[in-house]
């Protein structure tokens, strides 16, 4: 429903300069025309015990992750392991949105049904990966910049059509790289204007600055570096007006890099995290929903358990993808007979995230699967 607003402001003794003291000054602001819808999909994602299942992997990376179950990479094997993703009986009660590639937007299952709908009617929102992809910047010590915004808004327009109703846009800083000042910036404005064109056409983004793992530097490193990141971000999304209660964050988790040798425990992960959340986002965002990053599937687990030990002012979750398919890809190996055993999986690690977002998460559910789930998936210089 569109929205309009008019406020009049009265200005007196105190008026500004140019305005004669008791002169009216209308000032008109006319809200977007997607805003009710936006707030009501952001807060649906945001649901308690829920999270993202992140499945928008590139055929590229798609293809990567069946070559290493020994499956050929052909539209059919991508279209049936990502049939098994979201025909899992039960997956709504744990998955609140999924986000897709733009190949399974516009697929349909074997039997005929378009994969948005089997989503709906689990009660999941579907999402859209609407990014081109990073390519090298110029003039930087190998750091990267995201393309996609040419053409974003006909692109978002043509996925509301199709049922998308949230999309995602992955940028990343590396550290090792620097950052730079100029990467730093190229991100987070990337972001904005991103997240800006995203709303003028109903979809609500997902905000995902991504602090890559690699690198030797400790945590305190990180929280700077993510500090001074989100910094950025906020302070031009909000020059863009982008309506900070229809958006949904994806920040990583302020851990040491992937080879710093000191590994702090889940409750410092949390620390840090949290204290870096707190000084940087603002209450009207409905919902945080964490990568894994490369981070173990119980690692994940146990960080995002950590932080919703006490109240939060958002919502704090998830939106895994090696987090919550890497048991279900090995255990489906391309073999149909193995289909309920891997769905099976899979809901093991979504109700395990689930219980983790309500700081409920016991590890002793894992049981004989511990030493599975905790089995790193870092991959230096990874791309999505």
């Amino acid at each position: 429903m569109a929205l309009s607003m008019k406020s009049t402001i009265r200005r007196g003794a105190a008026a500004a300069p140019g305005l004669r003291a008791g002169r009216a000054a209308a000032v008109v602001v006319r809200a977007g025309a997607y805003d009710e819808e936006l707030v009501a999909t952001a807060n649906k994602i945001a649901s308690p015990g829920k999270g993202i299942l992140a499945m928008d992997e590139s055929n590229g990376t798609c293809g990567k992750r069946l070559d290493s179950i020994g499956v050929e990479n052909t539209e059919a094997n991508r279209r049936a392991y990502r049939e098994l993703l979201v025909t899992t009986p039960g997956l709504g009660e744990y998955i609140s949105g999924a986000i897709l590639f733009e190949e399974t937007l516009y697929q349909s299952t074997a039997a005929g049904k378009p994969m948005v709908d089997v989503l709906n009617e689990q009660g999941i929102v579907p999402g859209i990966k609407v990014d081109k992809g990073l390519v090298p910047m110029a003039n930087s010590n190998g750091e990267s910049w995201c393309q996609g915004l040419d053409g974003l808004a006909d692109r978002c327009a043509e996925y509301y059509k199709q049922g998308a109703r949230f999309a995602k846009w992955r940028s990343v800083v590396n550290i090792p790289a620097g950052p730079s000042d100029k990467a730093l910036v190229d991100c987070a404005y990337g972001l904005a204007r991103y997240a800006a064109i995203c709303q003028d056409n109903g979809l609500v983004p997902i905000v995902e600055p991504e602090i890559l793992l690699d690198g030797e530097h400790d945590i305190d490193t990180t929280l700077e570096i993510a500090s001074r990141t989100w910094a950025q971000t906020f302070k031009f999304m909000a020059d863009q007006d982008v309506m900070f209660e229809g958006i949904l964050l994806k920040p990583s988790m302020v851990t040491p890099g992937a080879d710093c040798p000191n590994r702090p425990s889940p409750e410092t992960v949390a620390e840090y995290t949290l204290k870096m959340l707190n000084r940087r986002v603002p209450p009207a965002v409905p919902g945080i929903m964490f990568l894994s990053g490369g981070q173990s599937e119980l690692e994940s687990t146990l960080n995002l358990n950590a932080m919703n030990q006490s109240p939060n002012p958002w919502h704090v979750s998830f939106s895994y993808a090696r987090a919550l398919q890497n048991t279900v890809l090995k255990t489906w190996q391309g073999v149909e007979a193995n289909k309920d055993a891997a769905q099976a999986a899979l809901l093991v690690r979504a109700k395990a995230n689930s219980m983790a977002q309500l700081g409920k998460y016991d590890p002793s559910v894992e049981g004989a699967d511990a030493a599975a789930a905790a089995q790193g998936m870092f991959e230096k210089g990874y791309t999505y």
